[in-house]
């Protein structure tokens, strides 16, 4: 018996997913929970095993197509046996429609395909991602020659075209997790009132306290890093500050009961930004192993659709790569986001003398229409304050 391989459904609001690569070829041997395919939907990247173990004896779905939910992506069979009969062409008419965030996103209509070579069904078996690179690239699809089956036009067919017609310009199309965060991000321009306030932050004795703390926390396992010193500062001065946790829902604020503190992750090809629940009731300790479990599994491709969800406030490192200061996008809905940039000795005036102390420049983002100005400042005051003279004792 052959068994039908589904695009999962990694989340209640996903209902589409991108082939992003087959780890197995067509006659290959699968085992049961092997890593078979990797996808990539709008919340987050996954890798998805195998239902069961056999051979692979189709691939419905080939690397960098985009389909709904639950559509029959693979066939794995008990042997080498032969695939399946394909599944008819898709008419026009019973094609998906588009996702609701492309919608909004103002996406126009694809330039209308004639039938290459005259193959009228050709033409009608065009993929999503064809159309999408047709309409970014502005190809007029009856100029493709499609090399796939029955001549129809593939992603590699449009790519080729695009590059001879640019004359050796390199050009590739968005990644699905580069044009999501890109919506994401001018989405959240045009709908919050970015403003954003900077603080000079004293490091110094934070670093004495991980130095002293060092051993305790390898022997259980852990890392006190300069970013769960932020962590913890941050989370006390939102109890302090609520409105800065708070989310705007139409006309009304939400003040949520527990802290979503996000951590930006940098991945290769993006961003992702992991969520650590309910992080007010968390230790020193626990903080550090829960961000260096969530930014390892982010960069494996082994978090969970619920893992991206559910944040109230960010923290963006971005000085671990040298930056001294930045002014990042509140990640929607939330109302604000912290930047950390780099940590470095600079000397400073200290009682009319001149000291070398560590030291960073924290940077708020925050939305004017709810959290003015004062408020921002007084949150950021007692951030640096608990940093400045972090309590051993939470440690």
């Amino acid at each position: 018996m052959a068994t039908n391989v589904l695009m999962p459904q990694l989340g209640e609001s996903i209902a589409e997913g991108t082939i992003v690569r087959w780890n197995k070829a067509v006659g290959d041997p699968v085992d049961r929970d092997e890593p078979l395919f990797e996808i990539s939907t709008d919340k987050v990247d996954a890798e998805i095993p195998s239902p069961v173990a056999g051979i692979l004896t189709a691939i419905r779905v080939p690397a960098g197509e985009t389909v709904p939910i639950d559509s029959i992506v693979a066939v794995i069979g008990r042997t080498a046996e032969a695939p399946d009969p394909p599944a008819p062409p898709v008419r026009e008419a019973d094609a998906p429609a588009e996702s609701p965030a492309r919608a909004a996103a103002g996406a126009r209509p694809a330039p209308a395909a004639a039938a290459v070579g005259g193959d009228a069904p050709a033409a009608r078996r065009l993929s999503p991602l064809v159309r999408r690179l047709a309409r970014e690239h502005g190809v007029d699809l009856s100029a493709v020659r499609g090399t796939g089956a029955g001549g129809r036009i593939t992603k590699a067919d449009v790519l080729q075209h695009v590059e001879r017609r640019t004359a050796g310009s390199r050009t590739e199309p968005l990644s699905t997790m580069r044009q999501l965060i890109a919506e994401h991000m001018v989405a959240s321009r045009r709908t919050a009132a970015h403003a954003h306030t900077v603080f000079d932050v004293d490091f110094t004795h934070a670093a004495r306290l991980r130095e002293r703390r060092r051993s305790d926390y390898q022997q259980a396992g852990a890392k006190l890093t300069s970013l769960a010193f932020v962590a913890r500062a941050v989370v006390d001065a939102l109890a302090e500050v609520p409105i800065v946790n708070a989310t705007l829902d139409g006309d009304r604020i939400s003040y949520p009961e527990d802290v979503g503190l996000g951590i930006a992750v940098a991945l290769e090809d993006g961003l992702l930004v992991p969520v650590i629940k309910r992080a007010q009731g968390l230790s020193v300790m626990e903080l550090s192993r829960a961000i260096a479990d969530l930014a390892e599994r982010a960069r494996t491709r082994r978090l969970l659709p619920g893992e991206v969800e559910g944040g109230t406030f960010t923290i963006t490192n971005h000085g671990s790569f040298g930056s001294l200061a930045g002014m990042p996008i509140i990640n929607q809905p939330q109302l604000a986001i912290l930047g950390v940039g780099v940590i470095e000795k600079r000397p400073v005036a200290i009682d009319d003398a001149i000291a070398v102390r560590l030291r960073a420049y924290l940077t708020l983002g925050f939305d004017h229409r709810i959290i003015d100005g004062a408020v921002a400042d007084r949150f950021m005051a007692a951030v640096r304050q608990k940093i400045e003279q972090f309590d051993e004792s939470l440690l």
